[in-house]
Parts: C-alpha cells; structure tokens; sequence
C-alpha cells in the first residue's frame, strides 16, 4: 500500500527576535516543499500539477486568533504570489476567511479588486451564505458563496493549534469558517462533524492541498494565544491527504507538550478522534504506519 505524503520544511531563522518574518525564507520554504510534495524537480512543475491555469484558487485563512496566532499575512500573501509568479492570474486568488473583521485584526489588508489578488471574507458585500442549506450526514449549513462559486480549487493553509475541544484544530477544522453555524458542531469532541463537513460536495470536491502554518504553535489551552504554551517550531507542512497532515500536526504538537512535561491530550480525554472517523470515511490516513513523512530544513 502506497502511503501518504507529508512534507515538513523548517527554516532556520525564518522567525526574527520580535516575530518577524522572512518573507525570502519563506517563499524558499514554498518552494522546496511543493517539490518534495509532488516530486517534481522545478516548483512551476509542481504547481501545474495541482492547479490548473483556469482554476480560480481559494487560500482559505484561519484568522478567529487574531494576528498572534492566525494564518500570518506574510505566509498566504507569499502563497499567492508563488502561484502568480508560475503562471495563475492573479484574478483568479482569493485568500479569505468569515469576516473581514477577522482579517484585518489578523493583519490582512482587504482587497477585491476585479482584475487583482482578492483578499475578503464571506461577510463582504455580494458575498454571503447560501439561500439553501446543504445536508450531509450529520450536517446542515449555508456554505460560503466564495467555496461554492468563486473557488474551483481549496488550499487549506491554517494554523496549527491545540483545542480545547476537538483537541487539535488544523487543515480539516478550517473550514468550520465556510460554513454559517459552526458552534452547532462543537460537541463530541468535533466528532464526527470536522470529518463529514470535509466529505460535504462543497469541500471534499475542490480542496487540493493543506498547507499547515507550525511557524508558531500553540501546543496546550489553544485555541487562543498563550506566551508560555506557543513555540516558535519555523516550520510549514504540506500535504494533499487532509488527514494525514491533520495527523502530523498532532504529532508534533504531542511531541511539544511531552517536551513540557504535559500530559497527552488523549490523557486529557482530548484526543483528536475525527482523525479515526476521517480515514474510515475514506477521506485520508491517520496511522503513523500509513503515512510517509519527508523533512528538510533551510
């Protein structure tokens, strides 16, 4: 059985003394990981073979932590531009989240110019929800017009964080964000609503690739920002199984709060267990045996 591929990029440095970012370092971090990822010995290669040139690509953000610990504007925005530079029109881009509020206390400057990169949340003018809600399974939601009509193809690009409920909140979560009523899907653990969202058409039909923000990880009482309990890992994970990306972030997070003497979030009863109902859904793998991990660092 061919196993899943999960790239993992750490660069030294890439984080200054005040939390700055290398916006050089990070767009080498892009570019090496799309090739371990695809194989491919040039990045564009690559690229070509996730997105096609009439795809209009969504880089769903996840900015509900404010600018502390959010998607980093400085990771998408050099996301976007990789993109524009090997061959997708910038018009086609849009980095979004649920509200423009969000986005801005996040860092995000907001744009929707028609022949530009966008950059706008679900609650802009000429945006919005669905009329009709979409069932599926244990789910019933009005969808974010930006994932059901703007975008052909979803990156995922969250942030990594523990959660006090779900227990890990990373790729499969985001997108909590595209849909209107997502505190009804809290209970369980998030079980098994993180995974039957993603299977939902809206979802499972256009996401391409995770991108995990690890550059800073919040590793215990996330989902909020806490100084003591958030490590500055510099590191970004790719992969194209949701689940097993989700299951590398957990990872490293148990392998951050071991470090702490922490006990383990399934020792804390919070062990992600959507990561089970994922892969029996068929929607990715979870097992460390399944999943093959490539590390680099620049």
């Amino acid at each position: 059985m061919n196993r899943s591929k999960v790239v993992v990029i750490k660069g030294k440095g890439v984080l200054g003394a005040g939390g700055d970012m290398d916006r050089v370092k990070i767009a080498e971090m892009l570019s090496l990981g799309f090739r371990h990822l695809t194989g491919a010995r040039e990045t564009g290669e690559g690229l070509a073979r996730l997105f096609a040139r009439g795809d209009r690509i969504g880089i769903k953000v996840n900015t509900i932590g404010g600018r502390k610990i959010s998607t980093r504007p400085e990771l998408s925005l050099s996301l976007a531009e990789l993109l524009i530079k090997n061959g997708q029109p910038d018009r086609n881009i849009v980095i979004w989240d649920r509200t423009n509020r969000e986005l801005r206390e996040a860092g995000y400057s907001l744009s929707d110019r028609p022949n530009g990169l966008k950059v706008f949340a679900t609650d802009t003018a000429g945006a919005g929800y669905e009329t009709e809600i979409i069932a599926h399974r244990n789910i019933g939601s009005l969808f974010s017009t930006i994932q059901t009509n703007f975008v052909t193809a979803s990156i995922s690009l969250a942030i990594l964080k523990d959660h006090g409920l779900a227990g890990v909140t990373a790729g499969m979560k985001n997108y909590f964000g595209a849909i209107h009523n997502p505190n009804k899907y809290h209970d369980s653990h998030c079980d098994p609503f993180i995974a039957e969202l993603f299977e939902s058409k809206p979802i499972k039909d256009k996401h391409r690739l995770t991108l995990l923000d690890a550059l800073v990880v919040q590793y215990h009482r996330g989902p909020s920002y806490h100084t003591q309990w958030a490590e500055r890992s510099g590191a970004l994970i790719f992969s194209l199984d949701p689940v097993a990306a989700d299951a590398v972030g957990w990872r490293l997070i148990e392998t951050l709060r071991s470090r702490k003497g922490l006990p383990s979030l399934k020792e804390e009863d919070r062990e992600p267990v959507y990561l089970g109902t994922a892969e029996k859904l068929g929607l990715g793998r979870a097992g460390s045996d399944s999943i093959e991990v490539i590390e680099d660092e620049i």
